[in-house]
């Protein structure tokens, strides 16, 4: 694509240079130029009073697409060993939300070997129909392979909206798809929706460091494409019913793929599974010390709870980085998540919004993390924690 300006249109007024966040508009004979900077953003389009600014698609894209034909949601799944990660349910989940927005089906689509007696257990994730694409080869994960039968498989059924897991593996294929389709693929969103109006998909990401969040759109192509990290959304609750499945025996040549998996070596499993945890207690700047994040330790073990931290305790070492929660970290979703002197940065709130209660423990009352949190505690953290971990340990006392 690139920003178009009307010479004989345009007039040298400077709506567009003012307008510009990146300065890539110039004046030059009095006439606008757009210079190589350009990230194609659109402003200058709409801050143009005579219209003389458009953004022109190349053909190679598919200036000419018809997006009446693309219909449907599609969530493509992994697996490892023949389990299927848990963020492809899920994407189900909102899958099954946004399908019902646009009126539309809900596809499960799978590329494995040996899984067709468990396609009966998927159905029960809230999907339309199943196409199941089989063959020994793709027992095991080979991009190349991926790329080939997805690619080929949105070419023939032409769906509206892929969700594709914000995992090594779906951030290996799903650009690689995008750029063979020439479709837009936006990374790591934190929330999906559809316009009423025109609806097209909604796709919201942190940007520029995680300081705002931005939605975007691609209207002019298809299919709309989207990868969420694992614990953004929730599954559904499981609900028997029989979908219908397309089953494709897929025949590779020796040309499909230029790789061989020789052997997998498993690196070693950490032990910390702060997805799956039920509460957490998380650590940020305002616990001052390494030292002093003995407290956060102390309260989550008297409440069973997995320990988390903010970005800025992991570059101080006061935590080890797999515990970092946020846009950089992990994400999660526990049942209850206690922050305690996190002051609730944009990249912080990512990692933890979707939790089913926050508790906010800050000495700052217009801590950003009180307008998420459900409970708030004004107060030092060195004399709330304690109190806190004392009253923990009379319930506990008594239940014994």
């Amino acid at each position: 694509m690139s920003v178009i300006i009307d010479e004989e249109q345009c007039t040298g007024c400077g709506n567009c240079v003012d307008s510009c966040p990146y300065g890539a508009i110039e004046l030059e004979n009095n006439k606008a130029t757009v210079l190589p900077n350009c990230n194609l953003c659109g402003v200058c389009i709409d801050n143009c009073p005579l219209k003389a600014i458009s953004l022109e698609r190349d053909k190679e894209s598919g200036e000419k697409i018809d997006l009446s034909q693309y219909k449907g949601v599609w969530v493509i799944a992994e697996h490892y060993k023949q389990i299927v990660h848990k963020v492809a349910f899920q994407l189900l989940g909102k899958g099954r939300e946004l399908s019902n927005l646009l009126d539309s089906t809900l596809t499960f689509v799978i590329l494995g070997a040996n899984f067709d007696e468990k396609l009966g257990d998927f159905s029960e994730y809230g999907m339309d129909e199943i196409i199941y694409v089989k063959s020994p080869i793709l027992k095991d994960y080979y991009s190349d392979l991926y790329v080939k039968v997805i690619s080929e498989l949105i070419e023939e059924h032409k769906p509206e909206i892929i969700l594709i897991g914000a995992t090594p593996t779906g951030r290996d294929f799903a650009p690689r798809v995008a750029k063979r389709l020439h479709a837009g693929l936006t990374a790591d969103c934190t929330g999906l929706d559809i316009n009423p109006e025109t609806k097209n998909l909604l796709q919201t990401r942190p940007t520029f460091g995680g300081n705002i969040m931005a939605t975007i759109r691609t209207p002019f192509s298809r299919p709309q494409m989207a990868t969420v990290r694992p614990g953004v959304f929730k599954a559904l609750k499981k609900i028997k019913k029989e979908v219908p499945v397309k089953v494709i025996d897929y025949k590779f040549t020796a040309k499909d793929t230029v790789s061989k998996i020789i052997k997998i070596i498993n690196t070693s499993k950490s032990t910390v599974n702060l997805e799956d945890a039920k509460i957490i207690v998380a650590g940020g700047r305002g616990v001052g010390s390494k030292e002093n994040f003995k407290l956060i330790e102390d309260l989550a073990k008297a409440l069973g709870a997995e320990i988390g931290g903010s970005r800025i305790t992991v570059e101080l070492n006061w935590v080890d980085p797999d515990r970092q929660i946020g846009q950089t970290g992990k994400t999660v979703s526990p049942k209850l998540y206690i922050a305690c002197g996190i002051s609730g940065a944009v990249q912080h709130i990512v990692g933890m919004e979707n939790s089913d209660v926050i508790v906010a423990i800050n000495k700052d009352p217009n801590a950003p993390i009180f307008g998420f949190a459900h409970y708030g505690i004004v107060g030092n953290l060195n004399d709330i924690i304690p109190l806190l971990i004392e009253e923990i340990n009379k319930l506990n006392l008594n239940k014994e």
